[in-house]
């Protein structure tokens, strides 16, 4: 049986590690077109874009997750600051242009 450089191991995991990625990457692709589709309802129902409210159960749910699993709920309020910061302009890109 050949030996196998331990490069070999490292690269398996980083072509596990890039898969992951890509699922992440659609799913936030997803999650944006879901917001546009939010604008759109928010446009057609006169319903103000910013909602407060719904920003604190989506950070609350990221921190629990964190807590949970063991990942910095720091971390996850910064990643989805960043992510609700996206959806906001891509939002207001909906709300504001012509129905």
């Amino acid at each position: 049986m050949p030996d196998i450089p331990a490069d070999a191991g490292l690269e398996s995991l980083r072509a596990k590690l890039d898969s992951i990625d890509v699922r992440f990457l659609e799913e936030l692709r997803a999650r944006i077109e879901t917001c546009v589709e939010i604008a759109h309802y928010k446009r057609e129902n006169d319903v103000s874009m910013m909602q407060p409210h719904r920003i604190r159960i989506v950070q609350d749910r990221a921190a629990r997750f964190g807590e949970e699993h063991g990942i910095s709920q720091d971390f996850l309020r910064e990643l989805y600051d960043l992510i609700i910061k996206e959806t906001c302009r891509v939002e207001d890109m909906v709300i504001g242009s012509a129905p």
